[in-house]
């Protein structure tokens, strides 16, 4: 099939790679998120995706808006017989979806309908799922309902962070994708409509949800700050500036800390939560780099009794 492919960050380029390796269709062009300012400079920069095609010599689109009408005349006039999604970042309206005579098929990172959304790998890491997945689905007009092709799972480990659990994902899914354009292509694989139980959603995850809050048993704090590594990054205020907590543990044998209170000792500061206490393993202050905790901790001379979260 001629195809055009359509994402954005890194973790679509292991998709973008094995469309083009596999030698049994056309990534005719990319469809990618224009430019984006980033860096101390924050000078204009291509997205991953799109240094990636054009490393491989493959044209770029980089619409404002799907429905521009230079991006949907180009895309017409290319003729793709499907369109692969991972992490696009964008709505594609209707007069973009009927273009491809297979549709746009996306690769989403949960197994639908669960953590329909955004974020669904933050949602799964965050609610504590044991297994997710991810699937390949036609998309239409609703949000991530369209009916399903392809499905893989995926161990959630214990210490998972978002970002690792995402990687294995990408690579794992990218395999999926292949397979299923090839399934398209001969005609020996269909969609099967969602089921309508099980739907649960997964909106973005804000800087305000990334918040910790102390008073929350230490496993949900400890998904918490995992889930949100990388981003947005978990945080607590600590004399009234916000501290990024890069990574922690559960600390089963200390609950003698009440929610918030800090215990620093020569290579280790734990908080107290709502159950059992936490170790702070890594941290970044506001404009720093990441640091071990103790560092950190000699650093600014906690005082006894201390909390964090103010």
């Amino acid at each position: 099939m001629k195809l055009v492919f359509a994402g954005t960050p890194e973790v679509a380029v292991p998709a973008l790679d094995a469309l083009i390796a596999s030698g049994r269709h056309e990534v005719a062009a990319v469809v990618t998120r224009p430019d984006a300012p980033a860096g101390r400079g924050r000078r204009l920069v291509a997205s991953p995706v799109a240094e990636r095609a054009e490393e491989a010599g493959i044209e770029v689109l980089k619409p404002a808006r799907p429905r521009d009408e230079d991006f949907l005349a180009r895309l017409r006039e290319i003729a793709p017989d499907c369109c692969p999604v991972v992490a696009y970042g964008a709505l594609l309206p209707k007069a973009a979806l009927d273009i491809p005579a297979k549709g746009w098929v996306n690769l989403h990172f949960s197994l639908l309908p669960a953590w329909r959304g955004a974020a669904p790998v933050q949602h799964a890491v965050m609610s504590g799922d044991e297994v997710t997945g991810a699937s390949t689905f036609l998309i239409e007009e609703g949000l991530d309902s369209g009916p399903v092709y392809g499905v893989l799972t995926e161990e959630v480990r214990p210490t998972d962070t978002s970002g690792d659990l995402l990687t294995r994902l990408a690579f794992a899914g990218s395999g999926l994708l292949a397979a299923t354009m090839d399934g398209i292509e001969d005609g020996t694989l269909h969609a099967v409509p969602q089921p309508a139980d099980g739907v649960t959603l997964a909106p973005k995850i804000t800087v305000e949800d990334a918040q910790v809050q102390w008073s929350a048993p230490a496993l949900r704090v400890d998904r918490v700050i995992r889930a949100c590594t990388p981003a947005p990054g978990a945080w607590t205020l600590f004399r009234g500036e916000r501290l990024k907590l890069v990574q922690a543990t559960p600390a089963v044998d200390r609950s003698e800390l009440a929610p918030g209170e800090l215990s620093a000792g020569k290579n280790n500061v734990f908080v107290g939560t709502g159950s059992h206490a936490v170790e702070l393993l890594w941290v970044q202050p506001q404009g720093k780099k990441p640091m071990r905790a103790a560092d950190w901790a000699r650093g600014v001379r906690i005082v006894p009794g201390e909390l964090a979260g103010s």
